[in-house]
């Protein structure tokens, strides 16, 4: 019987806090739990913002906690070949699109929208869907917009994407999402409407680098925070159709500052390091995030 890979996935674009520690002790201890594996990736397929200074700071931080991983360490920056072999087959079966409005375009698409006081739609995350005007260009208009430099992202075509799947997908989840959702949940993807899944700067987004690299690793049970949970219904889509595996899903709670916020790095929040530097042990970080003595 083929061992549980666990994985834990950081971004190397700042200094750890309080949540990473908590999610990279808890897929350790699911794995060691289970006799299985721990994996460890880099996403730092964000070149302009990722750096070897900050993966060498991310690798301190993870080994001062005391924790292993298997070798070598996945290096997005070094697989942009599999995204794009990955892009390609979405792009050969007609389901992605370049998407060539700007941000300032779109903005004032939903403003004109809801001066007639109707609300846009919103993913569930509270950002406003893509305007649909770009599915609908002829080949000869996007080829002749592509060849001219105008800058585009790639979307996955979501309607047509759900109907050449044509069934309700699903996945289990071991942990709960915010509204106490648990076991068999069904991916409502329409919610996302068009996803970035490539820009001309970055070869992949998150929604499509993840489930490639999930799948190439054997990632078997992916534990992470309960943010990504609706998210998830895109995961399932893009492993449907590029006929990957389904790990086994655990949204884990998220650690919160003391005005109830999920931690993040830009607002500058407690750092691993300067936890360390401050005297913090180990066992402290695992007492602060609930992991007791």
């Amino acid at each position: 019987m083929t061992r549980p890979v666990f994985r834990f996935a950081p971004s190397p674009n700042g200094r750890l806090h309080l949540g990473h520690a908590f999610s990279a002790l808890l897929n350790h201890r699911m794995a060691r739990d289970v006799s299985g594996r721990f994996l460890l990736r880099m996403e730092d397929i964000d070149t302009t913002r990722c750096s070897a200074e900050l993966e060498r700071g991310v690798l301190c931080d993870l080994v001062w906690l005391g924790l292993d991983w298997e070798e070598p360490v996945r290096r997005q920056s070094e697989h942009f070949d599999d995204y794009r072999a990955a892009l390609e087959r979405l792009i050969d079966a007609e389901l992605v699109y370049p998407a060539f409005m700007s941000r300032g375009e779109v903005r004032g698409r939903i403003a004109d929208h809801e001066a007639d006081g109707e609300p846009w739609p919103r993913d569930p995350d509270g950002a406003p869907l893509y305007p649909g005007d770009d599915r609908h260009l002829a080949t000869t208009e996007r080829e002749a917009r592509i060849a001219e430099g105008h800058p585009f992202a790639w979307r996955l075509d979501m309607s047509a994407a759900l109907r050449h799947l044509g069934t309700t997908l699903t996945w289990e989840e071991t942990e709960c999402g915010s509204g106490g959702e648990t076991g068999c949940i069904a991916a409502r993807a329409e919610a996302w409407g068009d996803v970035v899944l490539a820009r001309r700067d970055v070869p992949a987004s998150y929604h499509l680098s993840v489930v490639v690299d999930d799948a190439l690793q054997g990632v078997t049970h992916v534990v992470r925070g309960r943010d990504l949970f609706q998210a998830t219904a895109v995961h399932r889509v893009l492993q449907e159709l590029l006929g990957l595996p389904v790990p086994q899903y655990h949204h884990h709670e998220l650690v919160l500052d003391r005005d109830g916020r999920k931690l993040s790095k830009s607002r500058g929040d407690t750092s691993l390091h300067a936890l360390r530097q401050s005297g913090a042990t180990p066992a402290d970080i695992a007492r602060m995030v609930g992991f007791g003595g």
